[in-house]
C-alpha cells in the first residue's frame, strides 16, 4: 500500500532534531506538529516521497524547485513565524560561508554575482534568505521578499542595496525588525557616530558615480559585557547585529565603515536547553568560516574577546558589543502599510515592477 503523506508528516516530527541537530531535539520535542497541523499539510501537494526525500536533505543543498515545495508545506503545517524561521535557520546548519556572494545579476553589470544563493552563504545572505523564506510561501513569494528586503524600497540595483547595515538595513526593514537596543541597554548604552560616504563607496568598490549626501549615523550599542542585560529579551527570531571597532591608542576612522565602531556581522536569535529555573539559553546562529553554526551567545563572546589585548595593540577590530532588533508580530501586514495589498513592490533598475 502507497505510503501517505499523513504518515511522513508523522515522521517529520520525530526526525526534525536529526535534521537541525542535537539543540533542535530539545526544541522541537517540547512544541512538534499538532495532528491539524499535520492534516493542514495534505493541501500542500507534496507527495510522501518528495516529503521523505526533502526531510534528509540539508536545505544548503535544495534546488529552487525543492524549496517551491518545501515552503508550501512547512507553511501548511507551521503557522508560527519564528517556529518556521528557527526551522529553516537550523535546516542550513553546515552551509558553506563564502563572503560578498550576491550581486543584481541580470539586472546590472557593476557586480555579476546573482540576485541570490541557496548553497553558500555569508552572514547577511544567510540571514536574508531566512527570513524571506519564513515569510514566503513558494519559491515565486521568497524572491520577491528576498529583493525587498535587500533592497531599499524594493529598488533592484546596487545603489540602492543595502550595504550598511546600522545605517541602510535596519531602517529599510522597520517592516520587519524594531531596533530594541536602547530599550534593554539602557544607561548601559554606548554611543557611536559613523561618517557615512556612499558615493564614495559606490566610486571606489563599483566604479559607479552616483551623487549621494554624506550621512553622519549616531547609533548605540549594548557592550558585550553587559549581555546578561538582553538576555530575558530576546526572542527566536530576533535580528542580532555584532558591533566591532578599533580602540586605544590607534583607533582611527575606518576607510570602509566611516568611524571607529560599526556593524561587522549579523546572525539570528535561538534558544538552547533550559536551565533549572525553566529559562533557554540564547543562542546565536549565523554564517561565518567557515560554515553556518549554532552556538551559545556566551561562547561567542568568549571566542571573541580571548586576545582582546593583542588585537588593541595592533589597532585591530574586535567585538565591542551588540544591537538587537526585535522581529515584528506580523511583517507582511506591516509591510502592507508600505507597499500596498500586492506586498511585495520590487522594481527594477530602470523602472517597472519586478514579477517574481
Amino acid at each position: 500500500m502507497q505510503t501517505t503523506l499523513m504518515h511522513w508528516c508523522l515522521i517529520f516530527c520525530f526526525t526534525l532534531a536529526a535534521l537541525d541537530g542535537s539543540v533542535a531535539a530539545e526544541s522541537d520535542a517540547k512544541g512538534g506538529f499538532t495532528a491539524d497541523q499535520i492534516a493542514k499539510a495534505q493541501h500542500s501537494g507534496i507527495s510522501g516521497e518528495e516529503f521523505q526525500r526533502l526531510l534528509h536533505k540539508p536545505l544548503y543543498e535544495f534546488s529552487e524547485a525543492d524549496v517551491d515545495h518545501y515552503l508550501q508545506f512547512l507553511r501548511a503545517v507551521e503557522p508560527d513565524l519564528r517556529r518556521r524561521i528557527v526551522h529553516l535557520a537550523r535546516k542550513n546548519l553546515g552551509q558553506p560561508y563564502e563572503i560578498y556572494l550576491l550581486g543584481e545579476m541580470p539586472f546590472e553589470p557593476y557586480d555579476p554575482q546573482p540576485l541570490y544563493c541557496l548553497g553558500k552563504s555569508d552572514c547577511l545572505v544567510y540571514s536574508e534568505h531566512t527570513y524571506a523564506m519564513a515569510l514566503g510561501t513558494d519559491w515565486p513569494s521568497f524572491m520577491g521578499l528576498l529583493q525587498r528586503i535587500r533592497y531599499r524600497d524594493g529598488q533592484i540595483g546596487v545603489a540602492s542595496r543595502n550595504h550598511y547595515t546600522e545605517a541602510d538595513w535596519n531602517p529599510s526593514n522597520r517592516w520587519l525588525v524594531e531596533d530594541i537596543t536602547a530599550k534593554i541597554a539602557g544607561d548601559r548604552a554606548m554611543t557611536f557616530q559613523q561618517r557615512i560616504d556612499r558615493q564614495k563607496f559606490l566610486r571606489k568598490r563599483y566604479g559607479l558615480e552616483v551623487e549621494i549626501p554624506v550621512e553622519q549615523h549616531r547609533d548605540v550599542y549594548l557592550p558585550f559585557e553587559q549581555i546578561e542585560r538582553a538576555k530575558p529579551h530576546l526572542a527566536e527570531g530576533d535580528f542580532v547585529n555584532i558591533v566591532r571597532g578599533i580602540v586605544g591608542s590607534k583607533a582611527s576612522e575606518n576607510e570602509i565603515f566611516g568611524g571607529s565602531a560599526w556593524v561587522g556581522h549579523v546572525g539570528l536569535i535561538v534558544h538552547g536547553q533550559t536551565d533549572q529555573d525553566g529559562h533557554p539559553a540564547v543562542h546565536l546562529i549565523h554564517s561565518t568560516k567557515p560554515k553556518v553554526r549554532e552556538e551559545p551567545i556566551d561562547q561567542y563572546i568568549a571566542r571573541s574577546t580571548k586576545n582582546l589585548a593583542e588585537l588593541d595593540a595592533a589597532g585591530k577590530a574586535r567585538l565591542l558589543g551588540f544591537k538587537f532588533l526585535r522581529l515584528r508580530s506580523d511583517p507582511l501586514a506591516e509591510l502592507r502599510k508600505l507597499d500596498g495589498p500586492d506586498a511585495p513592490r520590487v522594481t527594477l533598475p530602470k523602472g517597472g515592477r519586478a514579477r517574481f
